[in-house]
């Protein structure tokens, strides 16, 4: 991708958070999955983590070396002419100088936005200071590259003990959400992504709260766009749900023919044709 095609990407994606309708995003995890998605009617793309560690056969969390991890985001930003931006975990480094090294890195595979999380492992919350200096970084590296990356801060308060926080719990989260979204825009982030929050009223809360775009992650039992859109949430994305709705069809697919012998469970409503006709198209042709 050149320069100049980039620096369009990511002012379309920025414009994208102007408030003016709820943002969907949709998680691809390979080149060919962008592609497809891309067809849809989108406005942009972004990655999952889990999904492309997944296809490379790593766990999540940073488990996948960075130069797959590049690799994949350049097949990616190459397969769609829409913006990508990049769950980029919590940054590929471990202080912040190493993650500025990773945000050029990924800047320079094509992506014109990030993800940066504050947790570790699942298990345990960065102190505010130290994810705020790896934003910090992130932005400066950005600036340095010329590129107005957007970066969206994930809170992970309501995932620190792996599920859902008990309703007790709920106000002691929100402070905490509340008191890392100031730090991390003052340090430099562009939206906020309190991953796993899912009441409405405290997604509206924190919508109210914050003085920037916040994020949702979409799951089953999430109000509708258009209530998320009443509740004040700028953009919703799908995290690993959709690697993993492709994961368990084929899964089910191959476990029905294991089981009976049969082949009728292999019939596919998007199927060799489709792919092969989306990536022999050339991608100006997407536009």
């Amino acid at each position: 991708m050149n320069r100049a095609d980039q620096h369009e990407r990511a002012r379309r994606f920025r414009a994208l958070h102007d408030g003016s309708r709820v943002l969907l995003l949709p998680n691809a995890w390979d080149a060919g999955s962008a592609c497809m998605l891309s067809e849809l009617g989108f406005s942009a793309i972004a990655t999952t983590s889990g999904g492309m560690a997944w296809s490379l056969g790593y766990a999540d969390g940073e488990r996948t070396p960075l130069p797959l991890v590049l690799d994949t985001v350049s097949r990616m930003a190459r397969a769609t002419p829409l913006p990508l931006t990049v769950d980029f975990e919590a940054g590929f480094g471990d202080d912040p100088r190493a993650v500025a090294e990773s945000v050029r890195a990924v800047i320079e595979a094509g992506a014109v936005g990030i993800n940066l999380e504050d947790g570790i492992r699942h298990q345990m919350l960065r102190p505010i200071d130290a994810a705020a200096a790896r934003i910090a970084a992130a932005r400066e590296a950005a600036l340095a590259c010329g590129l107005p990356l957007f970066i969206n801060a994930r809170i992970d308060a309501w995932l620190v003990d792996g599920s859902a926080c008990p309703d007790e719990r709920e106000d002691e989260r929100v402070d905490e959400t509340l008191r890392r979204a100031r730090a991390y825009l003052t340090a430099g982030a562009d939206g906020i992504y309190p991953i796993a929050a899912t009441r409405p009223g405290t997604i509206m809360g924190l919508c109210r709260a914050i003085h920037a775009p916040v994020n949702v992650g979409a799951r089953p039992g999430l109000p509708t766009l258009a209530e998320l859109a009443r509740l004040g949430v700028a953009r919703v994305s799908t995290a690993t749900r959709l690697a993993a709705v492709a994961l368990a069809a084929a899964r089910e697919a191959a476990r029905r023919m294991l089981a009976g012998g049969g082949f009728d469970s292999l019939d596919a409503g998007f199927g060799y044709p489709d792919m092969q006709r989306l990536l022999a198209r050339p991608i100006d042709s997407m536009n």
